[in-house]
This record gives structure tokens, C-alpha cells and sequence, in this order.
């Protein structure tokens, strides 16, 4: 089973795309996140600051995002992050490693040129929990 999660402690999708897709079967249900940015979703706009401030903000959407389908960051198994300067990696870093409990997911971090509205930072998570 198949279904969309959409939940409005996150910002709504700004494209043709869900928050997630929660994917439901005997052997359990995983959670396919799209990735979020550092939207405010009571405003839609950009927040303010710096690498620390913007991955704040896009784990809180994230966290919003995997409690509309039931999750914690417990769950998560893989997390992709991109950010426009790998500059900003330790800041980056240091909010990210704050959230995740031991033993922290998979990740991988990449650079990129740009992010959707001049973001500095993004996230997209995988979780897995028990059916």
C-alpha cells in the first residue's frame, strides 16, 4: 500500500511532489521523505541565518513530516544532505548531530550549485518502522 503523508508542521510541496510516501507492507512500513528546506510553513518564505539556523528549520519540517506518519528520527536509516557550500558542513553538522539518536542513520552530504529559493541547506530521509 501506497499513500501520500502531508502534514502542516511542514512547508506543503512547492512542485509537483509529496512530503513523503509512506509505503505499507507485512514486513513493515517505509517512509520515503522528500526533501525539505528550510520553509517556514506558517509563512512559506525562506528563515533567516546561517547554515546552523536553516538545518533547525529544515529538521523541525522533517521531524513534522515523519510524526504525520507516525515516525521519530528513530526511525530514519538514511539521510541525504545537500548544502550549497561544504563550508557550512560543521555548522551543519553540529544541529544535525543533535537530533538523531545512537547509532546515527546513514548519510551521505554532497555540494551543490544551487537549492530551491536560495536555501543553504537540504534534507531527504528514508525511515523504516515495524507494520
Amino acid at each position: 500500500m501506497r499513500s501520500a503523508v502531508a502534514v502542516p508542521g511542514a512547508p506543503a510541496a512547492i512542485g509537483p511532489y509529496s512530503q513523503a510516501i509512506l509505503a505499507s507492507g507485512p514486513a513493515g512500513r517505509t517512509l520515503w521523505c522528500s526533501g525539505q528546506i528550510p520553509l517556514d510553513p506558517a509563512t512559506g518564505e525562506l528563515v533567516p541565518g546561517d547554515a546552523a539556523a536553516q538545518t533547525e528549520r529544515v529538521l523541525r519540517n522533517v521531524e513534522a513530516v515523519l510524526a504525520g506518519a507516525g515516525m521519530t528520527f528513530a526511525d530514519v536509516v538514511k539521510a541525504t544532505v545537500f548544502l550549497v557550500d561544504l563550508a557550512d558542513f560543521a555548522a551543519m553538522n553540529g544541529v544535525y548531530a543533535a537530533r538523531f539518536p545512537s547509532p546515527p542513520p546513514a548519510r551521505s552530504t554532497v555540494q551543490v550549485a544551487a537549492l530551491p529559493r536560495g536555501a543553504r541547506v537540504e534534507i531527504e530521509v528514508v525511515a523504516v518502522a515495524p507494520a
